[in-house]
């Protein structure tokens, strides 16, 4: 079945994208980990005066997903996905299966992206890790505190989430959403990391918010312990709300 998924996807780029300087096919094709409904992940990167854009399309009745770029607005794409710590489009081209590479720019992508996997994320700063310290203690005190089963699982996603965050961090390691969440979380802290997977589990499946409780609070201590009172937030003034106009004279 890869092969002619790799075809296929070879089709696509030559009819599509014959001006293209590269095209990398990424995703579960690549991985050798496709199933019968896999879509197509392309990473096809353009001459200067392309749009950069994401596409969803169907060729050969298969979902496709392209993701297309200039050098510049991969560079912008790269920034992004760096700054929010997902690294998505770094992730095509540092694993991806090159289909077609003019003048090396696939081989020069895929080597720099893999360095910048391998070197990780910045640190969080001051200021975030402290919101997210304190997010997850507020998380913490609701989860032991909620007798509503429906709302404890509600909590307990989020406090996942906020822990997940933290962890990584303290590792310096992406994160990830969707299937990528646990994948990044089990490579920065296989046993933490998947303490909290299960414990998470343990709640949807009993109820008993107990081992969340205690892998999350595990997480907190590492990243610098609970915080609650104390803790302060200013507002940014860009980020106020205007005030409201006075109202004209004689109106209410």
């Amino acid at each position: 079945m890869r092969d002619a998924l790799i075809d296929q996807a070879r089709r696509l780029t030559a009819e599509r994208y014959p001006e293209a300087w590269s095209v990398v096919l990424a995703g579960s094709v690549a991985a050798g980990r496709e199933r019968a409904g896999s879509d197509l992940d392309l990473a096809v990167l353009l001459p200067d005066g392309h749009p950069t854009h994401r596409e969803t399309l169907r060729h050969e009745g298969r979902l496709v997903e392209v993701f297309a770029h200039t050098l510049a607005g991969l560079a912008e794409l790269r920034a992004f996905d760096a700054a929010s710590r997902r690294v998505v489009i770094q992730q095509m081209y540092a694993t991806g299966l090159v289909l077609l590479d003019r003048d090396g720019h696939a081989a020069r992508l895929a080597a720099d992206c893999r360095a910048e996997l391998l070197a990780g994320p910045a640190p969080l700063g001051d200021e975030r890790r402290d919101a997210l310290r304190y997010a997850l203690t507020d998380l913490l005190e609701d989860l032991g505190d909620t007798p509503d089963r429906l709302e404890a699982l509600a909590i307990g996603t989020e406090t996942v989430r906020s822990a997940a965050d933290l962890l990584c961090d303290h590792h310096l390691a992406w994160i990830g959403t969707g299937k990528w969440f646990p994948r990044r979380l089990l490579a920065a802290a296989p046993d933490l990391g998947a303490r909290l997977l299960d414990a998470h589990r343990a709640l949807s499946e009993t109820g008993d918010p107990a081992a969340l409780l205690a892998a999350a609070a595990e997480v907190l201590d590492l990243a610098g312990g609970p915080l609650s009172a104390g803790y302060r937030r200013d507002w940014p003034t860009a980020a106020r709300p205007a005030a409201p106009a006075p109202a004209p004279a004689g109106k209410a």
